[in-house]
């Protein structure tokens, strides 16, 4: 399993706001970004004529050993333009280890945890925002004990609309299993958990985005469009006027990166205005001409999914609702990969960044419940393709017809297959039940992940 680590980042000098959000963007090529503590406003220490600080505490998962990750670290800072200095004097930007598992290491280069942790109140109040019964391993006392002995009264928490900062918008691949929290603003989605309304729905988007986040999401999906099997197409204008104020309002509200689930460049480009970081392209730029292009000038990760759904080969059932039946393959899992291996040369002809790319096999999309099963137990064949894995398996048909049981009574079909699925490769499962699947996913990484 991934190293834990807490960090404590720094800057009295320049533009402070911007200089955390670059580092902490940073970071996240190295280490999973947990947690992001508020932005506090503190005293100097040490040195006290100079000004003051912007500090903040972070929670990461980082698979490099402490002296590479110090060196990461060290090569942010001066990348980002800090120079050498005195002690405790003015700084760009100080990234310093605080805790590594519960490590005690010292040498001339190293020491864990930090020296002076106890004293150091300004690392103390960002760091109980975020994990209050972290106990230090070389003193045993708590984070919150070694609070009480100190005074917090120099560090001071910024207003709302200074003290949050964005997680990143990339992804560290192969830490961890990524979760992503399904927001359907839909009045038809085929789970039952449509959000749209006409009156208080951004208020209810907006609360359980929130919900998914505290849950332990790392993204968030919205949705306008219902995909199920036989749903009717929707126009662009309605689309718009679904997930244009469900993104803008989420993106006030959550620190985590959105993305919007949409074939249409159009509602791409309006999602990415209004504070969408992702796009979700069930067609795989195939619909939309213009997609390639707008998420190239975006440079924004995509998801690119594989897809042959045709209503002619949905069968509807009332109680289990609908399923591809007959759909043809040469070879399944060939043709799938060959198909996504296409999609993505595309993407990259038009300028994408491979690194921005993440495949999705299509579970559920113009495929029938027994090749839905197989693709998942081969799921490890998609890797050859070298990009990220997205699987959305949650509450689909294939497991309501394997177990016999509506779209409300799949929590577990849904948690074993999650399992499955990251036991053969996936990097991100696309799930509505957001506290049970992240169980699911961090148990399933201790397994394989170690």
């Amino acid at each position: 399993m991934a190293n834990l680590v807490y960090l404590s980042l720094g800057t009295n000098l320049g533009s402070r706001h911007e200089n955390l959000q670059l580092a902490v963007d940073a970071l996240g090529e190295v280490a999973a970004i947990e947690a992001i503590s508020p932005v506090y406003e503190t005293a100097p220490w040490g040195l006290v004529d100079q000004p003051e600080f912007l500090n903040i505490c972070l929670k990461v998962r980082t698979l490099l050993e402490p002296a590479s990750f110090l060196a990461n670290c060290q090569e942010i800072e001066r990348k980002m333009g800090r120079v050498p200095g005195g002690k405790w004097g003015p700084r760009l930007i100080d990234i310093d280890l605080i805790y590594f598992n519960d490590w005690i290491l010292e040498n001339e280069n190293l020491a864990l945890p930090h020296p002076q942790i106890d004293q150091r109140a300004f690392v103390l109040v960002p760091l109980a925002d975020i994990s209050t019964d972290l106990v230090d391993p070389r003193n045993g006392r708590s984070v919150s004990d070694m609070l009480e002995k100190v005074d917090a009264g120099t560090v001071i928490r910024l207003e709302s609309s200074h003290n949050r900062l964005r997680r990143p918008t990339e992804l560290a691949w192969g830490v961890k299993t990524f979760v992503m929290g399904i927001l359907n603003v839909t009045p038809d989605s085929f789970s039952g958990d449509g959000l749209y309304q006409e009156r208080n729905g951004v208020s209810r988007i907006v609360e359980k985005g929130r919900q998914f986040v505290e849950a332990g999401a790392d993204l968030l999906d919205v949705g306008g469009e219902s995909t199920r099997p036989g749903s009717k197409p929707i126009t662009a204008v309605e689309e718009l006027k679904r997930v244009v104020p469900a993104i803008e309002a989420l993106a006030n509200s959550v620190d985590v990166p959105i993305s919007v689930d949409t074939y249409r460049a159009s509602v791409a480009r309006a999602g990415l205005e209004v504070g969408a970081r992702w796009i979700n392209d069930v067609w795989g730029l195939r619909m939309d001409p213009e997609m390639a292009s707008t998420v190239a000038d975006a440079r924004c990760p995509i998801v690119l999914m594989h897809n042959r759904s045709k209503p002619k080969d949905v069968n509807q059932e009332e109680r289990l609702g609908g399923r591809y039946i007959g759909v043809q393959y040469d070879n399944l899992i060939e043709d799938i990969r060959a198909e996504l291996e296409e999609i993505a040369n595309l993407a990259i002809k038009a300028g994408i960044h491979k690194r921005h790319i993440v495949v999705d096999p299509g579970i559920g999309f113009g495929k029938t419940v027994s090749q839905n099963l197989r693709i998942i137990d081969e799921l490890d064949r998609f890797m050859e393709l070298g990009y990220p894995i997205l699987v959305g398996p949650s509450r689909k048909s294939f497991i309501g017809y394997t177990l016999n049981l509506p779209p409300n009574q799949r929590v577990d079909g849904t948690a074993a297959v999650v399992a499955i699925a990251i036991d053969r490769g996936a990097d991100i499962v696309r799930v509505h039940d957001i506290e049970a699947m992240v169980r699911v996913a961090k148990m399933s990484d201790h397994i394989v992940r170690s």
